[in-house]
């Protein structure tokens, strides 16, 4: 999953900062992260992306470039992104599809436009879906023909971990304010807290820590001067109260 967010804006220097991250959802950590200037376009960050065979990229309409996009099928991986509303496309065929699921259409063609073409000029899919819960209408691009079109929309849904990842970060790890205002103090602090973030990730996974991510934080801050070894620290039913603040950020809109 791949997304950015402004994370330094500081007018009276004239200065900002964009995080670009890529965000593995198998182990729930970023597997590549980037800065970049804040008036810099989004797509400029896909060039630094090292593509995995096989693997899957996910992106939100801001990181539509067929080009960029085309690299990505080159590269014998995937990509799952979401069409802007003037794309051109010359359907070539449908496929069957349940509408019952809330998609709609599962089309394969080419794109029409004059320079989309040539940056792309290979078949691309189209699937068109309605989410009933929010009244609206998506329509997803991809180069991958075998997964059904469902898969392809739970794919997409799965992007919106990169955005909870971001929203963590800021909450939890202290980033809405900075201590100093300089692009080198942002990017250590930053740096300090993706660090922090992928250690106790680590942690957690390692020993099979049940408690959440930032309860996991949360009594290591208690107990930063305890001897009391790791394993047990999580059991103690002194640290049973800890509990996550914003609990509602993980009931999310998929969409």
């Amino acid at each position: 999953m791949f997304g950015c967010i402004l994370v330094g804006n500081f007018p009276q220097d004239k200065t900002g900062i964009k995080l670009h991250i890529l965000f593995d959802i198998t182990t729930q950590i970023p597997a590549f992260v980037h800065f970049s200037e804040a008036d810099l376009h989004d797509v400029n960050a896909m060039d630094y992306l090292i593509y995995e065979p096989s693997a899957y990229y996910i992106f939100d309409r801001a990181y539509v470039d067929f080009n960029r996009l085309y690299t990505i099928t080159r590269q014998k991986a995937f990509f799952v992104v979401r069409a802007k509303s003037n794309l051109k496309f010359n359907r070539m065929y449908s496929k069957k599809v349940d509408k019952s699921t809330g998609v709609k259409t599962d089309q394969i063609g080419k794109l029409s436009g004059f320079y989309t073409s040539k940056d792309y000029p290979d078949k691309i899919r189209r699937i068109k879906f309605y989410d009933t819960e929010n009244d609206r209408t998506f329509v997803f691009l991809t180069n991958n023909f075998d997964l059904t079109a469902l898969q392809v929309v739970m794919l997409y849904k799965q992007r919106w971990q990169v955005e909870l990842f971001f929203k963590w970060i800021k909450q939890h790890l202290k980033v809405k304010s900075f201590w100093g205002t300089t692009e080198n103090a942002v990017r250590i602090q930053i740096n300090v807290a993706i660090i922090t973030y992928c250690l106790v990730a680590i942690l957690k996974n390692e020993h099979k820590i049940e408690q959440s991510t930032y309860e996991i934080i949360q009594i290591l801050g208690m107990s930063l001067l305890d001897k009391t070894p790791v394993t047990e620290l999580f059991t103690i039913s002194n640290y049973n109260d800890v509990n996550e603040r914003d609990s509602n950020q993980l009931k999310i809109n998929l969409f």
